[in-house]
Parts: structure tokens; C-alpha cells; sequence
């Protein structure tokens, strides 16, 4: 389906393109591709849903979670929600096993979410910090950034273990 809109894209930046020159078409043809392919860079970035593969950023032992459900929206899960994931890659001692069951806290999403001021903060990777039924952090460190969006969503004390609040 990617490849169908980048070729109706193209399509219509030619169809719009047809009475301007040869030279003139081609700087604007391929500034239209360019907005093409930043559009489907865009149609990547989506919300964490069933079988979406996450990088767990504390010290908990996984390394590499699988989401298996999203406990709060329809659609999938945002910065801050809650969700279900089993573990798939972890390091041998940890506190948690290959093929465990765990809840886990988004702490990084790929997909763009705006703030108050107006801004948006999206990162580049997706990232989970695993927890317990009650809601209290399973690791004692969380490494790299973490928005503070977690603060309206009740996760203090992961705020409180993260090297950087961005």
C-alpha cells in the first residue's frame, strides 16, 4: 500500500509539472519525491499496538519486549499508557525471564505527541520501562531520556530514577 501512494504521489506531481519545461520539471519533480518519501516516513510512526517490538530502558534484566495488548486506548498505546508485553531477549540473572509476562510503562514513542506550549516531542526509537501490577518500577535505573508528560500520568518514581527529563 506504501509503494501504491508514493506512485500516485509522484503521478501527481507530474500530472502538475506537465506544462513546465524539461528543466524546470525535473528540480520539481524531485522536490515533490522528497515530500513523497517524507510522507511515508510519517505513515511509519504509529501507535504502540499488538506484536510492536520495544526496547526496555531500565535494569530489569529484559533487553527486548513484545506488546501483547494496550490497556488503555482503542488504537494502541502513547507516552505514558500502560501496557501488557512479553519479554523476548533478556540478560542471563536478571530480575525478569525470557517468556515472562510483565507490564511496562511507554516511556519513548516514535510517534509525535503535542504538548501544551504547542510543541511536539517524538523520539527515535520505542522504549519501555517495565513495572508491577501496582505501578512501582521493576529496575532501580532508567537510562536515557523520558518525557515529562509521565508526571500527569501518575509515574513519579520512574521521573525520579531517569537520568534526563526531556
Amino acid at each position: 500500500m506504501a509503494a501504491n501512494s508514493a506512485s500516485n504521489c509522484i503521478h501527481v506531481g507530474r500530472s502538475l509539472l506537465r506544462g513546465l519545461g524539461n528543466f524546470s520539471s525535473g528540480i520539481l519533480r524531485s522536490s515533490q519525491e522528497t515530500t513523497c518519501n517524507s510522507f511515508l516516513a510519517q505513515q511509519i510512526r504509529t501507535f504502540i499496538q499488538m506484536r510492536s517490538n520495544l526496547k526496555v530502558v531500565d535494569n530489569s534484566g529484559a533487553k527486548r519486549v513484545m506488546c501483547i495488548q494496550a490497556l488503555k486506548g482503542k488504537k494502541g498505546a502513547r507516552l505514558g499508557d500502560t501496557i501488557i508485553a512479553s519479554v523476548k531477549e533478556a540478560q542471563p540473572g536478571g530480575k525478569v525471564k525470557k517468556g515472562q509476562v510483565v507490564y511496562g510503562v511507554v516511556v519513548r514513542a516514535a510517534m509525535q505527541r503535542g504538548r501544551c506550549d504547542g510543541s511536539e516531542v517524538k523520539f527515535d526509537d520505542n522504549a519501555v520501562v517495565l513495572v508491577n501490577k501496582q505501578g512501582e518500577p521493576i529496575g532501580t535505573r532508567v537510562f536515557g531520556p523520558v518525557p515529562h508528560e509521565l508526571r500527569k500520568k501518575k509515574h513519579v518514581k520512574i521521573l525520579s530514577l531517569a537520568q534526563h527529563i526531556a
